[in-house]
C-alpha cells in the first residue's frame, strides 16, 4: 500500500448535496459542495485538502512560468509598518479597504493589500548600481482588503492569494522590455491553465503608472465590463476614451429661450413636454438633444467631501465606475439631499450649467480657500453644440444653450456609459460589450514608488538615477475560481488535467473483497506509474453516492470496478466527455495510460 494514496475513507472531506445558502455563482456552490473550501466569515475561507491540492497546482504553473521568465521568488511579510505607505500616500488613499491595527506599543501596522513599497525598500537595501539591473522579483502571498461587499466565494474575498511581481530597470526602455516579458509570461500561464482571457487596456487607479492592462476571464458573472471591437481593440469600460468631437458651428443657433415645461423632471417626461409645447420642424426632439446634469460627491483620501456636477447627453446614463476611475483615489457617490441643501441654486430635476460653470455667480463671489462647485462635461458634449437643459427654476428648461457661447465648464470627464455600437477610440470598428473577471493586471509604474522611497542607483556615468518599476499581479485563488466557472456542468466540477486534485478517480461499487482488492490493485499500479489517484474505498456507501461524488469532485478520469468484474471487465469514464468504455481488468492501467 502506498502511503500517499488519496482515499475517500480517510480524506478530510464532506460533500454536500444542496447548494450553500449564500452561494450565488457556480464556482462558489461547487467548491463548497465538493469540500474544496469552507466559509469562516464573510470573504474569508479555509482551504481543505482537495482545494489546497488544486490551488497548489495553479500556483505551480504560475511559479514555473515566472521562473522561466527570469523572475526570482522571495517572500515578504503580510504584516507591514505604516511608514512606507505614508511615504507613498497609500495609507490614506486606500481608505476603508485597508486593514489596519496597532501593536502593544501603539505602533501602526497594516495587513498588506499589495507590496510595491516593501519590494522597493528591499531592493533599495541591497542594490546601488545600474550593473545590478534589470531585476524582477515576485512572491505568492496572502493579501488583505476589507471589501465592502465580498461575494462569489473566493472570486471577491477579503483574504486572498496573489502572485505579485515587480521589475526594476535603469530607464524607460528597460521597463518596456520587462513589461513585455511579463505580458508574454501571463499569456503562457493562462494558456497552460486552459483559461480563456482577453487583454484589456485599463486604468492604473491608486497604483499609478503610465500603462496598465488587465487580463479578464470573459463570463456573464464578471464584475468588470469590458469592450472589444472586431479590429482588435479591447479595454475595461472604465478605460474607454471617447473620440474627440470636432467643434460645432453655432452661427445659426438662436439665443437661449426659457420655456415652461411642467412635470418634466425626468428626461423621458421632458421630451414629451418639449414636443408638445415647442415642437421642432423636421424631426421630434429626442433625449440626445438634452443635456443632463448629475450631482455627485467625491470623498478624497483626506476625508474632504467635494460636490461636483457632471453633464452628459440625456440619452446616456452616468457610469459611476467610470467617474470613480477618473477621480481616483476619491470614492464617488450620488449627492444626498443634505449635499444639495448647501447649494440652493441647484434645483433638482432642472439643473442648468449657467449657475455652476466658471462663469457662475457662485464662482465669482467665492471666498478665498472655498472649494468651488466644479462643473465637468463628458466628451460627448462638443464645443459649440446647442442643448435643451435645466433653467435652474422648477418646471422650466432652456432651449438653444450653447457650450462655449452661453456656458463653460471646468474640464472634461469620461462619465457617460459606454454602449454597444459606439466607435472604438482607435477606429477599429464598433464596440461590443461583455463582462469578465479580472485574473491578472500588469502596470508600468514608472518612478512613483522609487521617488517616494528614494530608490536610486548610479548609472554608467556615475550619476544618481531613480529606478523605474513595473508591477504584475495574478489573483491565484481567483484564477482557481475562474477555472471552476469555466469547467463545470450541471452535475459538478470538470477539472482540466493539469490542475485536478488527482488524475483518476477509482470507484469500487459493490460488495465483496475481490471487487475492492481489484480496485486497490489498479490504484497502486497507477500510483507507481506516477498517476495521482483518488480511490473511493468506502465499503458502506452506495454506488449512487459514489457516482454523485465522482461527478461533483470533477476528477478527469474514472475507473469503475463494479458488476462488470464478473465478466473480467472494468469501466473507464472520461468526465469531460461523458463517455465510457469497458476494458479487461488486465488492460485497465495500460489503456488509461494510453489515454493520458
Amino acid at each position: 500500500m502506498l502511503r500517499d494514496m488519496l482515499k475517500m475513507s480517510s480524506l478530510f472531506v464532506r460533500t454536500l448535496r444542496e447548494d450553500p445558502a449564500d452561494a450565488e455563482v457556480a464556482s462558489h456552490k461547487l467548491l463548497v459542495r465538493g469540500g474544496y473550501i469552507r466559509r469562516v466569515a464573510p470573504g474569508i475561507y479555509t482551504w481543505l485538502p482537495l482545494g489546497l491540492r488544486v490551488f497548489r497546482k495553479v500556483e505551480n504553473v504560475v511559479r514555473e512560468e515566472m521562473d522561466r521568465a527570469g523572475a526570482q521568488e522571495v517572500l515578504l511579510p503580510a504584516l507591514l509598518p505604516r511608514e512606507p505607505y505614508e511615504a507613498t500616500n497609500r495609507w490614506s488613499e486606500y481608505g476603508a479597504t485597508l486593514f489596519t491595527l496597532k501593536d502593544r506599543k501603539e505602533g501602526d501596522y497594516l495587513l498588506g493589500p499589495t507590496h510595491e513599497e516593501m519590494f522597493t525598500l528591499t531592493v533599495k537595501d541591497m542594490y546601488s548600481s545600474y550593473k545590478d539591473l534589470p531585476l524582477t522579483l515576485y512572491q505568492i502571498q496572502t493579501k488583505y482588503r476589507d471589501e465592502a461587499r465580498p461575494r462569489a466565494g473566493i472570486i471577491r474575498s477579503r483574504a486572498f492569494s496573489m502572485k505579485d511581481a515587480y521589475s526594476f530597470d535603469i530607464d524607460d526602455e528597460g521597463l518596456a522590455a520587462s513589461y513585455d516579458n511579463m505580458r508574454v509570461a501571463y499569456q503562457r500561464i493562462f494558456d497552460r491553465l486552459g483559461l480563456p482571457y482577453v487583454i484589456c487596456s485599463a486604468m492604473s487607479g491608486a497604483m499609478g503608472g503610465s500603462r496598465s492592462e488587465e487580463f479578464l476571464y470573459p463570463t456573464p458573472i464578471g464584475e468588470d465590463t469590458f469592450v472589444r471591437s472586431a479590429g482588435g481593440y479591447a479595454a475595461n469600460v472604465e478605460a474607454v476614451t471617447t473620440p474627440e468631437l470636432p467643434e460645432v458651428s453655432f452661427e445659426n443657433v438662436p439665443a437661449p429661450e426659457i420655456v415652461h415645461t411642467p412635470d418634466a423632471a425626468t428626461i423621458e417626461a421632458l421630451i414629451d413636454v418639449c414636443n408638445e409645447v415647442k415642437p421642432r420642424e423636421g424631426e421630434p426632439w429626442q433625449a440626445s438633444d438634452t443635456l443632463k446634469n448629475v450631482v455627485v460627491t467625491a470623498t478624497h483620501p483626506d476625508g474632504e467631501r467635494e460636490v461636483l456636477v457632471i453633464g452628459v447627453p440625456g440619452d446616456r446614463e452616468v457610469d459611476m465606475k467610470r467617474v470613480e476611475a477618473a477621480l481616483s483615489p476619491a470614492e464617488v457617490d450620488m449627492a444626498s439631499e443634505d449635499d444639495l441643501k448647501k447649494y440652493p441654486e441647484l434645483v433638482a430635476g432642472y439643473i442648468g450649467p449657467e449657475v455652476i460653470g466658471p462663469q457662475s455667480e457662485r464662482r465669482a463671489t467665492a471666498e478665498e480657500g472655498e472649494l468651488p462647485l466644479r462643473y465637468l462635461l463628458d466628451p460627448h458634449i462638443a464645443r459649440g453644440s446647442a442643448w435643451i437643459t435645466g433653467a435652474n427654476k422648477a418646471e422650466h428648461h432652456v432651449f438653444n444653450l450653447v457650450y462655449g457661447r452661453d456656458f463653460e465648464a471646468d474640464g472634461t470627464i469620461e462619465a457617460a456609459e459606454v454602449r454597444a455600437g459606439d466607435l472604438a477610440p482607435d477606429g477599429s470598428g464598433e464596440l461590443e460589450l461583455a463582462r469578465g473577471i479580472e485574473i491578472g493586471h500588469i502596470f508600468a509604474l514608472g518612478r512613483k514608488y522609487a521617488e517616494a522611497l528614494d530608490l536610486t542607483v548610479l548609472d554608467q556615468n556615475g550619476k544618481t538615477t531613480v529606478v523605474t518599476m513595473g508591477s504584475y499581479g495574478i489573483g491565484v485563488s481567483r484564477v482557481m475560481a475562474a477555472l471552476a466557472e469555466e469547467y463545470h456542468d450541471e452535475k459538478g466540477l470538470v477539472w482540466p488535467e493539469e490542475i485536478a486534485p488527482a488524475k483518476v478517480h477509482i470507484l469500487a461499487t459493490g460488495k465483496g473483497d475481490e471487487l475492492f482488492d481489484t480496485a486497490h490493485g489498479i490504484a497502486e499500479e497507477l500510483e507507481k506509474a506516477g498517476v495521482e489517484v483518488l480511490y473511493d474505498d468506502r465499503r458502506k456507501v452506495s454506488a449512487g453516492v459514489k457516482f454523485a461524488d465522482y461527478e461533483l469532485l470533477g476528477i478527469p478520469y474514472a475507473i469503475v470496478v463494479g458488476r462488470g468484474l464478473q465478466e473480467g471487465n472494468v469501466e473507464i469514464r472520461v468526465r469531460a466527455e461523458g463517455t465510457s468504455e469497458d476494458v479487461p481488468v488486465s488492460d485497465a492501467v495500460t489503456r488509461l495510460l494510453d489515454i493520458l
